[in-house]
């Protein structure tokens, strides 16, 4: 998906990008706009701006590329010192955080006056998670959602010619690869430390694992219960080792190998796969929409990926605004996606070649549609790291679904006391 040759790279570039004039601006003034973006998107925004300020000879863009490791506190920190950027790269997970700070700015005045950002272009549930108490944050940069890669030969070795449809079809798979299954190998991968998997199979479910206004936990619904009953399957039929990501030397060279049949993951894995799997075994793998609960119609997960924020201490919204409209044209997204391999939050730009083309892409663009956002809070990923924790210690036999639940509702309302608390004197947007 992300393109190998640099020539063809430059060229769909230039031709995105190119535009405008070099003239100084009216009475020489120079707007200097500072930009934070972290990982490769960082490295990669420094060429999309060039654009942008062809077009706009009175604004410099100074990009300032982040390690996501440290993105958050470097965030925090800036907003306690009074330093932050003009605009900003960020997580949709933390839109909600930084609005609770009211570090960052409402954009729907920007939004409503624009010709470039279109609500209705954008995939429904990845707009909705960069809308904070009927506020829109945010302007989706990019997009991910997590779903299954797997092997076509080894399901086909076990008689089946198509991925699986629906939770119950999916358990048929995996006993059949587990039949069939050689010493050492396992029919999927879900690493026990991450959350994403499960948090997936929730947002197949109605309802939210979060109640009364996301005040309290929600996890002991029989609908939260199914799904992780159905997770913790993977796990106690022995469909799953029980490891860290971190006990996997590289998930492409064991899934090349058979070690596993099965991968639940998001869309950077298309690249990685693509660029470490042997050449033999290209044309053994393949993605679809995670499976729903009852088939199709029910599938969803994770509205997920990266937005474009602006913070309230930018001496230059107006210029700040001009970039984010920029970067959401779908030419640029077109120039943005080949740079990086990041997928598109804008159907408008699923419609150019060389996305629509892709085959691994087609089912992220199916389950796009029906993504859901995770509860918008600030408090969001410490209650999933605990709900993670709590799932793990389940699928090492330690607690059952009722246990388990019961206890993340526990610790889920000890999250959310200081919530209650600003929502009821009001200090909450």
């Amino acid at each position: 998906m992300r393109s190998r040759r640099l020539l063809p790279v430059l060229l769909v570039l230039l031709t995105a990008l190119a535009g405008g004039c070099t003239r100084a601006a009216p009475g020489g003034r120079i707007v200097v706009l500072h930009f934070w973006a972290m990982g490769q998107e960082g490295r990669m925004a420094a060429r999309l701006v060039r654009g942008f300020e062809r077009e706009h000879p009175h604004i410099r863009v100074e990009v300032q590329q982040l390690p996501w490791t440290a993105a958050h506190a470097k965030l925090l920190t800036a907003y306690a010192g009074g330093t932050t950027p003009d605009i900003a790269q960020m997580g949709n997970t933390w839109i909600p955080e930084m609005a609770a700070l009211r570090a960052i700015v409402p954009l729907d005045g920007y939004i409503a006056a624009s010709h470039i950002v279109t609500p209705s272009d954008y995939f429904p549930g990845i707009w909705k998670s960069n809308v904070v108490g009927g506020k829109a944050y945010g302007v989706p940069w990019y997009v991910d959602t997590r779903l299954i890669f797997y092997r076509k030969d080894i399901l086909a070795a076990a008689g089946f010619d198509h991925p699986p449809r629906s939770w119950a079809g999916w358990a048929r798979m995996l006993a059949a690869l587990k039949a069939h299954a050689r010493p050492g190998d396992w029919a999927a991968l879900l690493p026990l430390n991450e959350f994403e998997q499960l948090v997936s199979l929730s947002l197949e479910q109605p309802g939210s694992f979060l109640r009364d206004g996301d005040r309290y936990g929600n996890f002991q619904t029989p609908q939260f219960q199914a799904a992780l009953r159905f997770y913790l399957s993977f796990f106690r039929d022995g469909y799953a080792p029980r490891i860290d990501n971190t006990q996997v030397a590289s998930v492409p060279i064991e899934f090349a190998r058979g070690h596993y049949a099965f991968y639940v993951s998001g869309p950077w894995m298309i690249q990685e796969f693509a660029t470490l799997m042997p050449a033999a075994v290209q044309n053994d793998w393949a993605t679809a929409p995670l499976p729903g609960p009852t088939g199709a119609a029910s599938n969803s997960g994770i509205a997920g990926g990266a937005s474009l924020v602006i913070f309230r201490n930018s001496r230059h919204r107006a210029a700040a605004w001009q970039l984010i409209e920029y970067l959401s044209r779908p030419s640029v997204q077109d120039a943005f996606h080949r740079l990086t391999g990041d997928l598109p939050p804008r159907r408008a730009s699923w419609a150019r070649p060389d996305i629509a083309r892709d085959p691994y892409a087609a089912a992220f663009r199916a389950q796009l549609e029906r993504a859901r956002a995770v509860p918008r809070i600030a408090e969001y990923e410490q209650i999933v790291r605990e709900m993670q924790t709590i799932a793990a210690r389940a699928a090492w036999g330690e607690l059952d679904v009722t246990q388990a639940t019961a206890l993340m509702d526990r610790k889920t309302d000890a999250i959310l006391a200081k919530r209650r608390w600003m929502l009821a004197h009001g200090r909450l947007p």
